[in-house]
């Protein structure tokens, strides 16, 4: 179980700590350096890279979360409370990085490519403001997930 708990906390340390970084460290920083153009192209590629450790993160949290509610727990009907809230908002979580995924996202990498600036700065704004949302979700989910049974 110790194997499990350890991968499912690196995981979230990985999403939800590449989220924290991109929002406050990085986005100002890219928004006060860089015009337009760059700051899309740059952030695209910061997003292709990231997102490829979210999709790997995401199948770790939801394999070893499983494996640890009913292999070690005996299902959901043993677990507390903070484990149903945690379960759920990472239903949300994923959810939301699907949105971004299969929409904003798609979109502006269309528009990075076909030079439509305007297209790939909404597209950005979109990505931005769910990215906010999750993160804020992420950081319940950790608080959840390392003091939960504790509340």
């Amino acid at each position: 179980m110790s194997f499990a708990i350890a991968l499912h906390a690196i995981a979230a340390v990985i999403w939800v700590g590449g989220m924290a970084f991109a929002f406050f460290a990085l986005r100002p920083v890219v928004a006060q350096r860089l015009g337009n153009q760059r700051r899309l192209s740059l952030w695209l590629q910061v997003m292709q890279r990231f997102f490829m450790m979210v999709w790997a993160s995401m199948i770790v949290l939801f394999a070893t979360g499983y494996w640890i509610v009913f292999q070690v727990y005996g299902g959901f009907d043993r677990t507390g409370l903070h484990v149903h809230l945690m379960h759920g908002l990472a239903l949300v979580m994923a959810a939301l990085f699907l949105y971004v995924w299969f929409g904003p996202y798609r979109r502006l990498a269309r528009a990075v490519t076909s030079k439509e600036w305007t297209a790939g700065g909404a597209a950005l704004a979109a990505i931005r403001r769910t990215v906010a949302v999750n993160l804020g979700l992420g950081i319940v989910v950790v608080a959840l997930g390392s003091g939960g049974q504790y509340f």
